[in-house]
């Protein structure tokens, strides 16, 4: 049989054969990694009170805050991208949960030490974890 070239460049045989179809692109699966209990059991979340919140310049998601999580451990800064969500006065005397054991990270020139913990949807947006006003700041989520 001959083998002729398509305008695809595919080959395909003679009219006899079937055609050949082009490959779909197929996305990469996500791969999930079970952690043990013991494992998670090193992130320490906290609940902390945001004390004061601002845009950071030049940046148009993230939100530099200032944390209070207890007496124990006081307040602490953590840049949060939050910003494409909420503006930054609104976010000011409300309670979140905090990773307070997180390794402190430099972002757009500012120190973050922690990390909020949000849901987002298909889309990406967020949505920060409400904690009830009895829980007391400095808490410990478990």
């Amino acid at each position: 049989m001959e083998e002729k070239v398509n305008e695809n460049n595919l080959d395909t045989k003679s009219s006899e054969s079937q055609k050949i179809e082009p490959t779909k692109v197929v996305e990469p699966v996500k791969v999930i990694t079970d952690i043990t209990y013991d494992e998670f059991a090193k992130v320490i979340l906290k609940v902390g009170l945001i004390e004061e919140a601002v845009k950071i310049e030049k940046s148009e998601k993230l939100l530099k805050l200032k944390v209070n999580l207890g007496e124990e451990t006081g307040a602490r800064q953590i840049i949060a991208g939050l910003a494409k969500r909420y503006q930054a006065e609104e976010l000011i005397g409300r309670r979140v949960v905090v990773v307070s054991n997180l390794k402190p990270a430099k972002l757009m020139g500012e120190m973050s030490n922690g990390m909020l913990l949000a849901g987002s949807d298909d889309e990406g947006n967020l949505e920060l974890v409400a904690i009830p006003d009895n829980i007391k700041i400095g808490g410990t989520v478990k």
